[in-house]
């Protein structure tokens, strides 16, 4: 049989499988829909019995339901064919036939391990391995991998290419797809590694560290989901990266895991501005705890100056060197400030009662008992404490530092003249909102970690969108190698009962000081003895000529081991081009329409952060183009941005200036560098980025 009909012949053999599983899936809708309606049906008899009943019946129809009509893109994917001459299916669903015989095997569960782990050196009992490609219900293409040839019935027909070498040649998207289908063995042990714990997953770009970590969510839930009945939290760099990622885990059949940005982690705001990586890195340092607690401590902006009271015909005064003397034995009791209002009436009261009395002679102070009662009951000394006292919002407090004569006050010889200014000027700038005065407060990512400090350190409650303080069951950190030690302190507090899956790449660490992040990681983690790690090695992303260039300028950097090996040649050397300063914007727009020409999916243009805006200005029509397929396949990000993206092909505009803007150097241009998969063009003046 020639092979085009083969092929032909085994799809249509796979439809009719895949056409019994789909209707069995609406067999067994309908059976929830029912198993619901009884449970309604329950509620309407009145003894506490059936109303549980009826509660329990509900519950499990309904996430029955929100499972089974989840719209699974290619529900089965896979098949195995095992040496007792069985078949197994494997899909991102469990179904079963009405005599409870599996149509699928759910990908996560224990039998469907070896679609993932098998290979030709250990097969486990698999002769042939074959994915299954759909669109929505019909099946469009497969491949096989033959695993045990000498095993193999006469006859059996091997399709393809091999499922992973296909895969890596399908376009992009703007969104990232799931890899369920094409799971490789090093990624799957760490998918289905114990959920006890801390599980890191460390390796260089493209080998699949977040699909690998949000799989992991996923397999967690199925295997245990009573134990992460607390939740699940991803947390991720940007509001840009979960975007990309915000589709993999509703296409894996779960909708409960929470995903949030490293500027979303705090409730009730969002923030995504980065700062220059200077200022971020000097408001993630753990030094800034000690400036926010000073801050706490000082008298807030017109705050009152003076209390007088009159007790008995004697006119009782407390001026502005006694209260800031109140105040501060008020803080020495190590009571949080919202929560001492309390102390601080007592100290204030205790202030009257000293002044109402005669120092030369104590005995003819009045009795304490009854003129604290007097004053303390009286509305003119409650508005004063609310005026000299008040609740302090962690974003009031961070806008008061704003004024650099304030700041440098807390300070001391913790930070330069320099250091001042420039954090002054970027919360009071934040403070004032993009517009100006009154506008809503624009705060950065790393702002968001000392606000959530600022929080615990007032002694606001911590609640979480939930209605409880936020603890989750478990947490996964991607990109954590860029984690400042604030912001490890602020998921620490999150994760307090947690398990971790930590994710990252020290090669692409963006954190100039990796002692003190790595102490405030082990800090936020907690005493934790039980930890496994897995080392992925093989970069599926790039192209080995892509790879070649973005390793040779980090090479004296990093250990030969953090670099991946790639999996795949593609043939195309990256296009590198010597460019006039005053030629880029030209430039830049050739390069994207030749590659916007040469690949089916996208392109992304990658800069220094400042140049962001000026770029996306140049490439405005290619951008704003609402004919073009452009407008949704060509993307501008600056180079903090891009960590964690791909695209099918990459602009470079000016690898120096990225080089330039980060304390790491070379490391953030490796990360721009191995955002491509397929074609990459560097823009560049000279070639002094190379090193």
């Amino acid at each position: 049989m020639a092979p085009g009909s083969t092929r032909q012949g085994e799809i249509e053999a796979e439809q009719r499988h895949v056409d019994r599983v789909y209707a069995r899936l609406a067999q067994l809708r309908e059976e929830a829909k029912e198993l619901r309606s009884a449970g309604y049906r329950l509620g309407q008899e009145r003894h506490p019995g059936a109303l549980f009943e009826r509660d329990v019946l509900v519950f499990q129809a309904s996430r029955m339901l929100r499972e089974l009509e989840t719209e699974h893109e290619g529900l089965v994917f896979g098949r195995l064919d095992k040496v007792d001459g069985q078949a197994q299916y494997v899909g991102r669903l469990g179904v079963r036939d009405p005599d409870f015989e599996p149509l699928v095997i759910d990908w996560r569960a224990p039998a469907a391990a070896a679609f993932y782990r098998a290979t030709p050196e250990e097969p486990m009992e698999v002769v042939r391995r074959r994915t299954i490609r759909s669109f929505g219900q019909r099946v469009t293409d497969l491949t096989d991998d033959l695993l045990m040839p000498d095993a193999a019935p006469d006859g059996m027909p091997v399709v393809g290419e091999g499922s992973l070498m296909a895969d890596l040649s399908r376009a992009r998207g703007p969104a990232m797809r799931d890899i369920v289908a094409t799971i490789q063995r090093e990624q799957d042990e760490a998918v289905r590694a114990p959920a006890g714990g801390i599980t890191e997953i460390t390796g260089g770009p493209g080998t699949g560290k977040t699909a690998v970590a949000l799989h992991r969510a996923a397999y967690l839930l199925y295997a245990d989901r009573r134990r992460f009945s607390g939740g699940v939290l991803v947390v991720g760099p940007s509001p840009v990266f979960m975007d990309y990622i915000s589709r993999v885990l509703p296409s894996l059949g779960e909708d409960t895991v929470e995903l949030r940005s490293l500027g979303d982690v705090l409730d009730g705001m969002t923030a995504s501005r980065l700062d220059p990586p200077a200022l971020a890195e000097l408001k993630g340092s753990g030094r800034m705890r000690r400036i926010l607690k000073a801050a706490l401590a000082l008298d807030p902006p017109s705050v009152p100056t003076e209390l007088r009271m009159v007790y008995q015909g004697q006119v009782l005064r407390l001026d502005a060197a006694t209260l800031g003397e109140i105040r501060r034995e008020v803080h020495r009791q190590r009571v949080t400030p919202n929560r001492a209002r309390k102390e601080a009436a007592n100290a204030l009261l205790n202030g009257l009662w000293r002044a109402a009395g005669d120092p030369d002679d104590p005995s003819s102070s009045p009795r304490r008992e009854p003129l604290v009662a007097d004053l303390g009951d009286r509305s003119e000394f409650d508005s004063f404490l609310d005026r000299w006292w008040p609740q302090l919002r962690p974003t009031e407090v961070l806008s008061w530092l704003g004024d650099p004569a304030r700041l440098a006050s807390v300070a001391g010889r913790g930070l330069s003249a320099e250091q001042v200014e420039a954090l002054s000027t970027s919360w009071r700038e934040a403070a004032a909102g993009r517009d100006g005065e009154g506008a809503e407060p624009d705060w950065s990512v790393a702002d968001a970690a000392l606000l959530d400090e600022l929080r615990v350190m007032a002694g606001e409650r911590g609640e979480g969108r939930r209605g409880r303080e936020f603890f989750y069951g478990h947490l996964i950190v991607d990109e954590a190698q860029d984690l400042s030690p604030m912001q490890w302190r602020m998921l620490g507090r999150r994760g307090q009962y947690a398990s971790w899956t930590i994710v990252g790449d020290p090669a692409q660490s963006s954190w100039p000081n990796r002692d003190e992040s790595e102490k405030a990681r082990e800090s936020a983690l907690g005493k934790v003895k039980t930890r496994r790690r897995f080392q992925l090695s093989t970069n599926y992303r790039n192209s080995a000529e892509i790879f070649e260039l973005a390793a040779s300028v980090v090479r004296d950097e990093v250990a030969p081991m953090e670099l991946p090996k790639p999996v795949r040649s593609t043939g195309w050397q990256p296009s590198v081009r010597t460019v006039a300063p005053a030629e880029l914007a030209a430039a830049c727009r050739l390069a994207v329409d030749e590659l916007l020409d040469a690949v089916e999916g996208t392109v992304g243009v990658i800069t220094a952060m400042h140049r962001r805006d000026e770029v996306a200005g140049w490439l405005n029509d290619q951008l704003a183009d609402g004919t073009d397929p452009a407008q949704v396949r060509l993307r501008v990000a600056g180079s903090l941005e891009a960590k964690g993206l791909e695209y099918d092909a990459v602009v470079l505009v000016e690898p120096s200036e990225v080089v330039a803007e980060s304390s790491t150097g070379r490391r953030a241009l490796y990360v721009a560098l191995t955002r491509a998969t397929q074609r990459l063009t560097v823009l560049a003046q000279d070639d002094s980025w190379r090193g």
